[in-house]
């Protein structure tokens, strides 16, 4: 990279952005359109321990810093960082505390957070607390310092008010972390609300095609940039270039895909709503999301994330149905061009306890489904007979 051009004034939009930032030609001493994929692990210094700006790939990369610098552009924030997988940049936050300090992380959250906090960081002395976003206030101690949550939540998609939850974290001088995976920041921008700390699966939406693993970090804190820089670097949590040249060319589309995946999902969720097989329908988009209005004061559109629940259905008859899919796929994950369904019970939730499950109505009749950017006559009709084999 030759210069520090970057974000330029008159990048206004959100796609635009995507496009341009930190990836015009002018970075590069070929001028290259394309953004160039350096792949070098190591590089040469002038002298010793005097380097023009790169030193060892883990530390620091030209393709990843490309990626790191537009991602926090998307999500109005100063500050980036890449991890080698969403619960990598969890790790990563998790590491900026010590023994003895207290995690207060929502209830309903992906499997992997929830298992992540329960059997690994608790093992190193931090205390964990899952609560509902009723109980958050009342649980917070002298030690807690940080409040985690996820809004979309997973699997039951509850909508967290971003903005109450960071004036109540700051009123108690706490940090708030925010997963916007599933709405991304081509539709919510925590930091905007207060969030100290974005969170994004890469792997999901931001990337889109189903072929990278990768996590990111979004701040306007210097100090947790700089401390997170450190673990990033201490602890080799990062992504490969190719990955990172992957992402950074995915998100030249991704304006384009999130609207398809919004129009898609809700016309998806308006058909089940009126299926007489399906109990209830959780959808954000929708008025009949307990949540909607909440959702629509910090966001400005949904992703092609969803829930529903089958009526009177057995595990059996939820397999059944599942089975029954002939162009959604049966398979974890979301977020990619494909259509997904899965039953989180078993499956994305399954390490979640059984007790908690059953609290947060993860039941054995709960489908999630990540609706793609097929043809939304062929998304009813797969549906409708898969419905039609229980």
């Amino acid at each position: 990279m030759s210069g520090e051009s970057g974000y330029l004034p008159q990048h206004k939009g959100f796609a635009t952005a995507a496009i341009h930032a930190f990836q015009e030609p002018e970075q590069w001493e070929s001028l290259a359109v394309v953004t160039p994929m350096v792949s070098s692990t190591t590089f040469k210094q002038y002298g010793p321990a005097n380097f023009k700006k790169y030193e060892y790939g883990r530390s620091g990369n030209p393709s990843r810093e490309v990626l790191e610098k537009c991602l926090a552009t998307l999500d109005n924030g100063k500050y980036g960082l890449c991890w080698s997988s969403g619960l990598g940049a969890t790790t990563g936050v998790a590491s900026l505390f010590t023994a003895g300090d207290h995690i207060i992380c929502g209830d309903d959250v992906y499997g992997g957070t929830n298992r992540l906090f329960r059997q690994v960081c608790s093992k190193f002395g931090l205390e964990i607390t899952f609560v509902n976003e009723k109980e958050i206030e009342k649980n917070i101690k002298p030690n807690t310092k940080l409040i985690w949550i996820e809004s979309l939540t997973n699997p039951t998609l509850k909508v967290m008010d971003i903005k109450a939850t960071a004036e109540l974290a700051h009123k108690h001088n706490v940090l708030l972390a925010v997963d916007s995976t599933f709405v991304t920041p081509y539709f919510q921008h925590p930091l905007d609300f207060g969030a100290d700390l974005v969170i994004h699966s890469i792997t999901k939406y931001i990337n889109g095609h189903s072929d990278v693993i990768m996590g990111a970090t979004i701040t306007n804190n210097k100090e947790i940039y700089d401390k997170l820089k450190f673990l990033q670097n201490s602890m080799g949590i990062i992504p490969a270039p190719f990955d990172c040249y992957q992402v950074t060319r995915s998100l030249k589309t991704l304006a384009l895909r999130m609207q398809q995946h919004m129009k898609n999902s809700i016309q998806v969720a308006k058909f089940l709503e009126k299926h007489p097989k399906v109990a209830r329908v959780v959808h954000p988009g929708l008025p009949s999301h307990p949540q909607h209005d909440i959702f629509k004061r910090q966001s400005s559109g949904c992703s092609g994330i969803m829930s529903f629940y089958l009526k009177n259905a057995t595990l059996e008859q939820s397999r059944t149905f599942l089975s029954a899919l002939k162009i959604f796929t049966l398979a974890e994950s979301l977020g990619g061009y494909e259509s997904l369904a899965e039953l989180p019970s078993v499956m994305t939730h399954a390490s979640v306890p059984e007790d908690q499950r059953k609290v947060l109505k993860i039941t054995d009749d709960l489908i999630r489904l990540s609706v793609g950017l097929e043809d939304i006559e062929d998304l009813i009709s797969d549906l409708q007979q898969a419905l039609e084999k229980i």
